[in-house]
């Protein structure tokens, strides 16, 4: 008998015992969680500081107000933002606005200062915002290449926890999950900074 025979045989006698495949996955996670506003929120901030993101506070109108600060002071001058994002954002911003394109390659999508995104769902357990690519959004390049993402998280879309607000998504869409600023560490624990995105991310939650 060949080593191939000896092979195939196993895999046989594998595919023989192995139990039957269920019909229907089985969810039996934990779903439906619910918290109040405060306790909701004081669980997200308290994740993303540990992310290390920086947290801004504030309601709908000062918006405009709260973005020129943040921008202010990190100081950038030239700021991208996705086409479908609402102008009245920016109207406090002194610097130059560059509404992203597809036409625009990736690589000179480093020559921003930053980049200014809405959300479409967070999860306050794991301290994660997520993107599907939305208008008011823009193409994942546009939030992965320069060194800022500034992003706007209305309180109203932050779930407890990750079954809730999967459930918020479109499957089709793209999503890319948002943990804190983009970093890695190599095997001695050395943590290093804007590997994969931008080094630096500013949330604002909108109550």
């Amino acid at each position: 008998m060949s080593s191939r025979d000896v092979i195939l045989g196993r895999i046989r006698d594998a595919i023989t015992l192995a139990p039957p495949v269920p019909q229907e996955i089985p969810r039996e996670y934990r779903t439906g969680r619910t918290m109040g506003d405060t306790q909701r929120l004081d669980l997200f901030i308290d994740r993303l500081v540990d992310y290390k993101a920086q947290v801004h506070q504030c309601g709908s109108d000062d918006i405009p107000a709260t973005l020129a600060r943040v921008l202010a002071r990190a100081g950038a001058v030239r700021v991208g933002v996705p086409a479908g994002l609402d102008g009245s954002w920016l109207t406090g911003f002194t610097g130059e606005v560059v509404v992203d394109s597809p036409d625009v390659p990736a690589p000179d999508l480093s020559s921003l200062d930053g980049v200014v995104t809405a959300s479409t769902v967070s999860c306050a357990e794991t301290g994660t915002i997520f993107l599907d690519g939305s208008p008011d959004q823009g193409r994942r390049a546009l939030t992965l290449v320069p060194d800022l993402h500034v992003c706007v998280v209305p309180l109203a879309t932050v779930e407890v926890g990750v079954p809730e607000a999967m459930a918020r998504l479109v499957p089709e869409r793209p999503t890319t999950m948002i943990s804190g600023p983009s970093a890695t560490s190599d095997i001695e624990l050395e943590r290093v900074e804007g590997v994969h995105g931008p080094r630096n991310l500013h949330v604002v939650i909108v109550s």
